[in-house]
């Protein structure tokens, strides 16, 4: 099934534009409706084009103080937590290397059956 487009002449956007801006809708979802107006950004981007953005409408988010130093911690404490991982996973990828070049300088080339042995051993002497 074929996607159907439409085109708004430049004279129809104009149109709309200004009547929103005279203001003959409550929103602008009125005027996408007279019109039908498929898109969901159509006439925001139209808004823009012709230097309207005062007519976009505006979200207001009201919090309260403890809210707002809530929002802070909880960024420093993500920045934190990204920071600690970024160095976990550096220490790992620099365990890991040490490991594989102590394995070769000793003689072992089955690093996999190596590690799973150790594992083992490990499991075991936890259980006692």
């Amino acid at each position: 099934m074929k996607k159907t487009y439409i085109r708004y002449s430049e004279a129809f956007k104009r149109h709309v534009v200004k009547e929103i801006e005279e203001g003959k809708f409550n929103s602008l979802r009125e005027a996408k409706q007279k019109y039908g107006i498929k898109g969901e950004v159509t006439i925001n981007r139209w808004l823009k084009k012709y230097g309207k953005e005062h007519l976009l409408p505006r979200k207001v988010r009201i919090e309260m103080p403890d809210e707002q130093n809530t929002i802070k911690q909880l960024k420093k404490r993500i920045k934190q937590l990204e920071k600690a991982l970024a160095d976990a996973q550096v220490g790992e990828v620099i365990n890991q290397a040490y490991f594989e070049v102590l394995c070769e300088q000793v003689g072992i080339t089955d690093i996999e059956g190596y590690k799973k042995k150790l594992a083992k051993k490990l499991w075991e002497k936890d259980e006692d």
